[in-house]
């Protein structure tokens, strides 16, 4: 196992009616900015519920932030911060909406072209502290410091992270979760399966804790993800899916071992380029990407059959095999399609993603440093 420093200071307030006790985590002079998607919250009344809430407190709403949040449309949102002088953030809906409220609470007080702090990595002195209400369980971006930001202009997808960002709080209320179309359910949990595998499918470094933890996680979605598109508002699957998703990237399962992230990075790129969702973008690549990396990743792959799939064979190729199998077969059951000719796409632009990936991200991704053009070109043309 790795060295490694830890630390999860994000207060989680789990369960039903959570959402009224925000009033004791802000500021009661603040000055909020509620940030929100595209109107699902007010529709299934959860924005009622922070009305109530915040009862007393001057918040000001920011709408239609877009599933994949904008760089042109988040800085609407920065001016409006400036010139009402708002000065903490209330995050109000899924991934994107958080996301999008992150780099906000980041622009408002940096110095230069905020558009830097995902192209150029620059370092956040200051940003304003931020407050979650999730209701999209998976990105995890309610208990982390990570957050992916686009840009129409430069059609550009590119993340960014600061500790400075990290929530102050996450509500996390299932029955928030009830009213989620089904596409939206599925992928969440395969956002969070992958999540999950970018931090476990690498190789051995007798993490043990870390191992079961993701074992556990990866189980908990197997198990309760088709469950939710049978039975939307069985409260115990939306518990455990809310819970899985937040667990895969809060850091637990990330300290001390290798982490891969060779699939997210492709996969922004496919978004950017053909503006699917970010989950199907993981399903297409994550299989192809497994049967390319199979040697390297060949006891990781073993554990994973053993362990997952409940692989009670001893042919360890066969083994590798039903690893590789199995997650594709669970993505094509939660409806998350796994062949770029399910989405109508060819190679035609193929060479326009790797320019763009070797721009944003360098010549070698994955644990090992060895995923170079070549290599990702193969992993693309099997995606087919």
């Amino acid at each position: 196992m790795f060295n490694f420093t830890f630390q999860l200071p994000t207060l989680a307030m789990f369960g039903k009616g959570q959402i009224q006790t925000i009033s004791n985590h802000i500021p009661p002079d603040a000055r909020i900015l509620v940030t929100t998607g595209g109107g699902s919250v007010k529709k299934n009344g959860v924005f009622a519920q922070v009305e109530q809430a915040l009862d007393g407190f001057y918040w000001i709403e920011f709408s239609g932030i877009e599933p994949n949040p904008t760089y042109e449309t988040l800085m609407k949102a920065v001016a409006l911060v400036k010139q009402e002088h708002l000065d903490f953030i209330l995050a109000v809906g899924g991934g994107s909406v958080l996301d999008g409220s992150k780099f906000i609470a980041s622009a408002v007080y940096f110095n230069g072209e905020p558009w830097d702090i995902l192209a150029k990595h620059a370092r956040i002195e200051h940003a304003l502290p931020i407050g979650t209400i999730m209701t999209l369980p998976a990105t995890g971006s309610e208990m982390n410091s990570y957050a992916v930001i686009s840009r129409k202009q430069t059609a550009e997808k590119l993340s960014f992270a600061s500790p400075l960002v990290r929530p102050q709080f996450a509500v996390l209320d299932p029955t928030t979760t009830y009213s989620l179309p089904e596409r939206q359910t599925a992928n969440g949990v395969v956002d969070a399966f992958v999540h999950t595998f970018e931090q476990y499918m690498t190789y051995p470094v007798n993490a043990k804790i870390q191992d079961r933890f993701a074992e556990g996680v990866f189980q908990t979605l197997i198990e309760e993800g088709p469950k939710a598109l049978v039975n939307p508002t069985d409260y115990e699957t939306r518990a455990n899916i809310m819970w899985s998703a937040t667990m895969a990237l809060n850091n637990i399962l990330g300290v001390g071992v290798p982490q891969d992230w060779a699939s997210h990075a492709i996969g922004h790129e496919l978004t950017a380029q053909y503006g699917l969702d970010h989950a199907q973008t993981l399903a297409l690549i994550v299989p192809a990407l497994m049967t390319h990396q199979k040697t390297n990743k060949r006891e990781k792959l073993i554990q994973f059959a053993q362990r997952v799939w409940d692989y009670q064979g001893q042919d360890q190729d066969e083994a590798v095999q039903v690893a590789i199998d199995k997650t594709r077969d669970f993505f094509e059951q939660m409806g998350v399609k796994t062949r770029f000719r399910d989405y109508a796409i060819d190679d035609s632009q193929f060479s326009v993603i790797l320019d763009k990936l070797i721009k944003h991200q360098g010549n070698n991704l994955g644990e090992h440093k060895n995923l170079d053009r070549q290599a990702i070109k193969e992993i693309l043309y099997a995606a087919l």
